[in-house]
């Protein structure tokens, strides 16, 4: 039974900012590779991770398997997006952090990785003061 499935697509600060400085053809050719995957979710969604390569986390949390990938969208484009999958409510998020040259990969993937851990980081300490 296939049951319906939501996509939702989160764009932050920084995403927003790569993209406005992108040509208008670049512009689009982000757009359309981005609303490709998320059309293409709900009936072929192991497609659409093969077109995504999912990205190492820091060694430090290696209990846990990353949701941050790269989706190409050129030869010189990478989109850095997390997956969140939700089967509780029959939705699937896609957080898009940066847009970036394929050069400045390495740089912007750690950027990202090191804001979402300290979150993580932040998170665990609130859990064990609670409880």
């Amino acid at each position: 039974m296939v049951r319906n499935v939501d996509v939702l697509i989160e764009s932050t600060r920084s995403f927003e900012k790569d993209i406005a400085s992108l040509s208008k053809d670049e512009k689009a050719a982000v757009v359309k590779k981005i609303n490709d995957c998320a059309s293409l979710f709900p009936t072929q969604k192991a497609d659409v991770y093969r077109k995504l390569r999912r990205l190492p986390l820091p060694s430090d949390i290696n209990s846990y398997e990353s949701s941050l990938y790269t989706l190409k969208v050129s030869q010189k484009l990478r989109v850095i997006l997390a997956v969140d999958e939700d089967p509780i409510f029959g939705q699937v998020i896609f957080t898009l952090f940066r847009v970036v040259k394929h050069d400045d990969l390495d740089k912007a993937y750690k950027g990202v990785a090191e804001s979402l851990y300290q979150g993580f980081l932040h998170h665990n300490r609130e859990t064990a003061q609670i409880s």
